[in-house]
């Protein structure tokens, strides 16, 4: 049962509307908009340092102040207009508050951009119609363009999931649909305000640039070149539907070595077989929470963290071998009944040559392809898991400061020691593994780029291991 709206925050970005759209609400009785509220520049207005009693002062010191004063008008409906770049001290609480309506308003971005420069150029940020526009064309840069789409689009992203995931619904607006009476009245009503009839929008402001793009921005055709460059429908993304994974804490290993080592170990074959040198270094300890890991990390400034990656092929037949030998028989008959991995009996495994090996293989590959694109029942399993969903997984309690290369291991740990004051990293006691010669084989290549596509991308892979 939806609750009955208190308040409502309109997230909007610049040259989107959304003077307009305060100003259509403003003029409705009992409904307030206080502009850019927190915009960290201004209180809700430019040349205002001060709004509903709070200045900007307190309202530095402590946001929810102003937020409080803003919503607490009994028997009216306030609201404000957020934007990306505005505090983010409140961002929790806005999402949080069920009663408070989320207003979305969206233009196209090439737009927002070309008239957002314009607007600097000119100092002239509204339009009325005794007021005359300043005539004015723009240089396009394409960086600056590429940064502003990316900043928009990540922090629309952010709210349609926060919305997604706490059961709420928006009422997403365009530009044009701000002059659009019976959009605005649907608008109202959505708010509540049932009792309003019709509702017409502002007609105080009028539109600044109504020329065409070309007259607007003075290396027009190097802005179409560039445009071009841009993937709109996302057709080079690497498809991903692997679940993310938690931090995995409690399988970190620190060293008291030198100023202090964290090893965050991608489960697998090279995990196993790099401990014994980690422990080498110094003391170690494992088996931390997170709250224990931070304890450590205050008492040893200085530290530094790292972890070590593998070629996507050679990882692949490292989970490979941990399923003929280590993982539980029932897992390896589900590959058999179910998962297309025709493995032979478990008493068979030991002793499989090159020329059985070699199948098999292909088809672990054509199986993780499935299971890492979630089209599979079975969980991803942490010895097969992408590197990049496994740093990701980290990134939710801390990135390592250091991502080595495990063909490039000795030169890397030397790097590492010596940032950390280790003044012998003991490199003579890494392991190095061997691997039989046909991984080489093109359809094995091919198969495991397939599987790991966005571990290739994410960390530049070749095709063959070194």
């Amino acid at each position: 049962m939806t609750e009955t709206f208190r308040s409502f925050v309109i997230f909007a970005e610049m040259r989107t509307g959304s003077n307009l759209l305060e100003a259509t609400l403003n003029a409705v009785k009992k409904v307030t908009c206080f502009g850019e509220a927190f915009n960290p520049y201004m209180m809700g207005w430019p040349d205002k340092d001060e709004l509903q009693g709070i200045t900007r002062k307190e309202r530095e010191a402590d946001p929810m102040l102003l937020l409080n004063a803003l919503f607490d008008k009994p028997g009216h409906l306030p609201g404000f207009r957020y934007f990306h770049d505005h505090d983010p001290r409140v961002f929790d609480a806005i999402m949080d508050d069920r009663r408070c309506a989320k207003i979305i308003l969206t233009r196209n971005p090439l737009e927002s951009y070309v008239s957002t420069r314009l607007a600097w150029e000119t100092n002239q940020w509204k339009l009325n119609e005794t007021e005359m526009p300043i005539p004015a064309s723009i240089d396009y840069n394409g960086d600056e363009f590429r940064r502003m789409l990316s900043d928009i689009r990540d922090f629309q992203m952010r709210v349609m999931h926060r919305l997604q995931t706490s059961g709420q619904s928006g009422f997403w607006l365009g530009y044009n649909d701000l002059r659009d009476s019976k959009v605005m009245t649907g608008l109202l009503h959505w708010l509540g305000r049932t009792d309003i009839e019709q509702v017409m929008p502002a007609s105080d402001q009028i539109p600044q640039n109504p020329r065409s793009m070309e007259q607007k921005v003075s290396n027009f055709q190097d802005m179409q070149s560039d445009l071009q460059k841009l993937d709109p429908f996302a057709l080079s993304q690497a498809p991903s539907f692997e679940p993310r994974r938690g931090p995995a804490v409690p399988s970190f290993l620190t060293s008291e070595a030198g100023s202090g080592l964290i090893y965050m170990p991608i489960k697998g074959g090279l995990a196993i077989h790099q401990e014994d040198w980690f422990r080498d270094l110094g003391e170690a300890a494992g088996s931390y929470t997170q709250g224990s890991l931070r304890q450590w990390k205050r008492r040893h400034p200085g530290h530094r963290s790292f972890t070590i990656l593998r070629h996507p092929l050679r990882r692949a037949w490292d989970a490979f071998l941990h399923l003929l030998s280590a993982a539980r028989p029932e897992l390896r008959q589900l590959m058999r009944d179910v998962h297309r991995v025709p493995l032979p009996e478990d008493a068979k495994l030991i002793d499989l040559g090159d020329d059985q090996a070699m199948p098999l293989f292909r088809s672990f590959l054509e199986f993780l392809g499935r299971n890492l694109n979630a089209q599979t029942t079975l969980p991803t399993h942490p010895h097969w898991a992408s590197q990049s969903a496994v740093i990701a997984g980290f990134g939710r309690f801390s990135q390592p400061d250091m991502l080595m290369r495990e063909d490039r291991l000795g030169e890397d740990i030397a790097h590492l020691c010596q940032s950390a004051g280790i003044t012998d990293p003991k490199t003579e006691k890494l392991e190095a593994d061997s691997y039989p010669a046909f991984l080489s084989d093109k359809d094995l290549v091919a198969a495991a780029r397939s599987a790991y596509m966005r571990d290739y991308i994410a960390f530049g892979f070749p095709a063959n291991p070194e």
